[in-house]
């Protein structure tokens, strides 16, 4: 391992947000295009009534501003405590691939079936990962 193998996970769940904002950019440009929403909504902040499309690439954008925190957080505890080796590593790996699945069927069809296993998923591989540093500053 070189040692920047954690922030690889970090980086592509950084890209994910960058993508979440480009589409809420471009539905929402659809939306005004289309005339189902004034831009005056968004620019007050006035977006009680915004249409699902955008909605829903919203509410996923907002939740990679919660849980995710702790990922970065403790992707860059891990590092510094030299805890970041190949379990860490994967468990990072497996939390983004369950952001970026997340995300996906949040702004598709959105049905919760699919996304509470993701979340679940994604959730007990960051609980693993700082499992893993506490196990990690216990030992060493």
């Amino acid at each position: 391992m070189t040692g920047f193998e954690m922030f690889w996970p970090m980086m592509a769940h950084a890209v994910l947000v960058f993508i979440l904002y480009a589409l809420l950019g471009w539905r929402r440009r659809v939306l005004v295009k289309a005339g189902r929403i004034q831009p005056a909504q968004f620019r007050e902040n006035h977006t009680a009534d915004e249409p699902a499309e955008s909605l829903v690439v919203r509410n996923s954008l907002a939740n990679q501003f919660e849980l995710p925190l702790l990922f970065h957080v403790g992707c860059i505890v891990l590092y510094t405590a030299q805890a970041d080796n190949l379990p860490a590593v994967i468990l990072a790996w497996i939390f983004v691939a369950t952001r970026y699945a997340h995300a996906f069927v949040h702004v598709t069809s959105n049905d919760l079936r699919y996304r509470s296993s993701l979340f679940t998923l994604g959730f007990a591989a960051l609980v693993c990962m700082w499992g893993w540093l506490g196990i990690w500053l216990a030992f060493s």
